[in-house]
């Protein structure tokens, strides 16, 4: 049930593909890419049981998926590697784009007085990529992946605390809002202890998945968290 009073948010902690960023499945391209260089071929069961484990797992650190996938460190390494490079390759060619009236969101919160993080599962490397194919190097005044906040990513809470500490723009963790597509996403923000934690419709996961993760709000896009904050919107 949705709360009846919106915490008063300082902080917005946004997830990238998926919330923010469009990328059309580039994730299972790239994974099919790092599966062939390990051996796994498409149309095999543990090529089968391997994609429905990266569906299930959108939204958490690569690096994590890789090392449940393939077992030692040398190969999840590798797969690691490969997919950073194939994703990086797709976003490229022009393959991505914001999220209809993301980037419009992010200008909203920040002229609100909102202070606004971007943060991903992938490594730096293909964050960097995303943001120079969107020009959104200077939307936000920062960007995290796991490597930023001690390597751990989603559904640690590692990342939200750690924008919470850098920038400074909140004075408890209830004045943090997460908003992401996947159970992974909500999941961190409630480990957090975030005061407002949304999961959007356009990405990984449903309604379901973010509720029983404990999402505070279910969102049609991020394009409706400005209005959901200014306590225009249940």
């Amino acid at each position: 049930m949705t709360p009846p009073t919106t915490p008063d948010i300082r902080l917005v902690v946004l997830d990238m593909a998926g919330t923010t960023v469009a990328d059309g499945g580039l994730v299972e391209r790239a994974f099919d890419t790092a599966a062939r260089e390990l051996g796994v071929r498409p149309g095999t069961a543990d090529h089968a049981d391997k994609l429905a484990h990266v569906r299930a797992t959108m939204g958490e650190s690569k690096i994590s998926v890789f090392r449940h996938l393939f077992g030692d460190e040398d190969r999840a390494r590798r797969a690691n590697t490969a997919f950073e490079k194939a994703y990086g390759a797709l976003v490229a060619d022009g393959l991505i784009a914001p999220v209809p009236g993301a980037r419009e969101a992010v200008a909203d919160l920040a002229a609100d007085g909102r202070t606004v993080v971007l943060t991903t599962g992938f490594a730096r490397v293909t964050q960097d990529a995303v943001l120079d194919a969107l020009g959104w190097h200077d939307l936000v005044p920062l960007t995290l992946c796991p490597a930023d906040a001690g390597g751990r990513g989603r559904p640690y809470p590692d990342m939200v605390l750690e924008a919470f500490l850098r920038t400074g723009a909140a004075d408890d963790v209830r004045q943090v809002a997460v908003v992401g597509d996947t159970s992974y996403d909500v999941l961190s923000g409630v480990r957090a202890g975030a005061g407002l934690v949304a999961g959007v419709r356009t990405g990984a996961h449903g309604d379901d998945a973010f509720r029983e993760a404990g999402a505070t709000h279910v969102l049609d896009s991020v394009a409706g968290l400005p209005a959901l904050l200014r306590g225009a919107a249940g």
